[in-house]
């Protein structure tokens, strides 16, 4: 998945993109508000963490502008701890949940994953698809009962495809939403990783829909 972190606190920003980039997910950030709408405004993010307390536009205009544009991907709030009157803005303003300063790193990574399993449309931390499972909370990811062990990368493009389960999706999309912004869109790596995960998995579990992307096998075709 690909998240926005919007802080202006250089230490904080660094910390959350450390911690997140750990968990999996390619990230992107700003430090202020007007570069962070920007880039939530033009770049297709799974979800964003966003500081309301920010330079240039605070975050509570910044979130107001994503909704009245039809931004809807999922936003974490970051706001002062005794502020209440802060928290009711920025779900009055569309955010989806909060986190109050100052906070465990956990508690972030736990929102996140709720409001990324939610938005796919998944009520818990396991997902199946078939002889697939993927554990959300731990990345494991096990076929037939049998732990796969896999890169950081194929990983990422097998959970976006379990999220996803049900559609076809794009090399395009897979691509927007699996690298951060300085990625060479160009690349065939799509390609490469979708071969490997085969190779780990079975060849008929992700499968190829000619001229328009690729989408899991359902348990139907599995059997």
């Amino acid at each position: 998945m690909r998240l926005l972190v919007i802080e202006d606190d250089e230490d904080l920003n660094r910390q959350l993109v450390s911690a997140l980039s750990d968990a999996g997910y390619a990230v992107d950030t700003a430090f202020d508000g007007e570069e962070g709408h920007f880039l939530g405004e033009t770049e297709p993010y799974d979800a964003v963490v966003l500081d309301l307390g920010l330079p240039k536009m605070d975050g509570i205009s910044v979130l107001k502008q994503w909704r009245s544009e039809d931004r809807n991907m999922p936003v974490l709030i970051l706001t002062a701890r005794d502020r209440w009157s802060e928290k009711v803005a920025g779900m009055d303003a569309g955010a989806d949940d909060y986190v109050a300063k100052p906070f465990h790193m956990e508690e972030v990574l736990a929102r996140l994953r709720a409001l990324l399993r939610r938005n796919a449309g998944h009520a818990t931390s396991d997902i199946e698809c078939g002889p697939l499972r993927l554990d959300t909370r731990s990345a494991r990811v096990t076929y037939d009962g049998s732990h796969i062990k896999l890169t950081s990368h194929e990983y990422r493009l097998l959970a976006y495809l379990m999220h996803h389960n049900g559609r076809v999706v794009s090399r395009i999309e897979l691509v927007e939403h699996l690298y951060d912004q300085d990625f060479d869109r160009d690349s065939n790596v799509i390609e490469v990783f979708i071969g490997r995960l085969r190779k780990k998995t079975s060849s008929d579990l992700i499968r190829t829909v000619r001229g328009l992307g690729y989408c899991l096998a359902s348990a139907d075709d599995e059997s």
